[in-house]
């Protein structure tokens, strides 16, 4: 059978299964409903599948094909955001606060519908595929937890030798697939910074030690690594989310804190960022009399595509979805993706799937409590994790 006309056949369910997961939205690592909506699909399409370990019980793990052939992973997140929904649409949270706002609804959706194609080519598959749906992505590192739980490396299920995912993007057309080699999405590191003084009255200055300047100063200072000690060509951003300090207009408090985000696409980059901070923030704290403790929190690496694997995609989608509906990606995003630990195990390559309808000029964000994956974008997603697997040669 024609694989676009199976796609199409099996969308119906996909766009079924999508409004329900996106009414049963919960956060990482407590998506027990949703696991069971995967799980009771795959029962019913007679896919056998394992569950997560202990450290990501909620994942499921599906393998079609023959196990002695070359294994190929494709991944989608499950988890959503502590948002309020604001879509008003009849399948719209059903969990109070809770809401899938970065699309994972869609992913998990379009693997399900994977998984209902590839039963009925699993003959024809010239590799085993395995079916990953990962819990956690939204900040606690899902994939971490699943590649040390050996997802990867044959413990769990057969052993991979390439991965593959893919990520709605607002900012392409509905049915658009954009990719690019190299980095593609950016390491997330997070920091705090407490600077300890001496509180008084807000009528004697003198008498004490006030954090408040030295906080406001980091805050301007901390833009001047990124000018001056980083490459021009490496990108890095940094944003000073929090400020906090005081309690009554006058009075100097004992302490002022600050905590932001820096987003680089390099391992040179990252650790010269968090070396910079660390020292700036040290030498300005010692200059206000004051005393620092700073706190470096590591968050995801950048995600990487293998060159190989990129050119593939884009081979791929050429041939499946037509020359039109493949874009490449200029320039990295800063966001961040916890994929990019398979990344950094495995070669594969995380690709861009369009979701902005043909009749809006822009359709809400990522993250929005507006944001509906729309169902038009998943046939496309669907073929391309497909096409992906029966077109793959190790």
């Amino acid at each position: 059978m024609d694989i676009a006309e199976l796609v199409n056949q099996k969308h119906a369910r996909a766009v079924e299964l999508r409004h329900a997961l996106h009414a049963t939205a919960e956060l990482g690592y407590q998506e027990h409903q949703t696991a069971a909506i995967i799980r009771e699909e795959l029962r019913r399409l007679g896919v056998g599948f394992i569950t997560g370990p202990q450290t990501a019980p909620t994942a499921t793990i599906a393998v079609l094909g023959e196990a002695a052939k070359p294994c190929i992973a494709l991944r989608a997140d499950i988890d959503a955001l502590p948002i309020v929904e604001q879509t008003g649409l009849p399948y719209a949270s059903a969990n109070r606060g809770l809401m899938h706002a970065c699309g994972h609804d869609g992913h998990s959706a379009i693997l399900l519908g994977v998984a209902a194609v590839l039963k009925e080519l699993a003959a024809e598959l010239p590799v085993c595929v395995k079916l990953i749906w990962q819990p956690a992505e939204e900040g606690g590192a899902g994939a971490q937890r699943l590649v040390e739980a050996g997802v990867l490396d044959g413990r769990l299920g057969p052993q991979v030798s390439a991965v593959f995912g893919l990520h709605g993007w607002p900012g392409l057309a509905a049915g658009v697939v954009a990719s690019r080699s190299g980095a593609i999405l950016a390491a997330n590191d997070n920091f705090w910074v407490k600077f300890i003084g001496k509180g008084c009255h807000g009528a004697y200055p003198h008498l004490g030690r006030d954090p408040i300047p030295a906080a406001a100063e980091a805050i301007l200072n901390l833009q001047h690594f990124i000018s001056r000690e980083t490459d021009p060509t490496d990108p890095v951003a940094l944003t000073v989310g929090v400020v906090e300090a005081g309690s009554a207009v006058n009075v100097i408090p004992d302490v002022a804190r600050i905590g932001g985000t820096v987003r680089t696409l390099s391992s040179g980059a990252r650790q010269s960022a968090a070396a910079s901070i660390r020292r700036r923030c040290e030498a300005i704290a010692a200059a206000h009399g004051c005393t620092v403790g700073v706190d470096w929190q590591a968050g995801y690496p950048p995600t990487i595509n293998d060159p190989q694997m990129h050119d593939y995609v884009a081979r791929v989608a050429r041939g499946s979805l037509g020359a039109l509906r493949f874009a490449a990606v200029e320039r990295a995003s800063m966001g961040a993706e916890d994929f990019a630990y398979y990344l950094r195990q495995v070669k594969g390559c995380f690709f861009l799937l369009g979701v902005r309808p043909p009749h809006l000029g822009e359709c809400p964000s990522l993250h929005c409590d507006r944001f509906d994956f729309p169902d038009l974008a998943m046939p496309a997603g669907m073929r391309m994790f497909v096409e992906l697997a029966l077109h793959w040669s190790d």
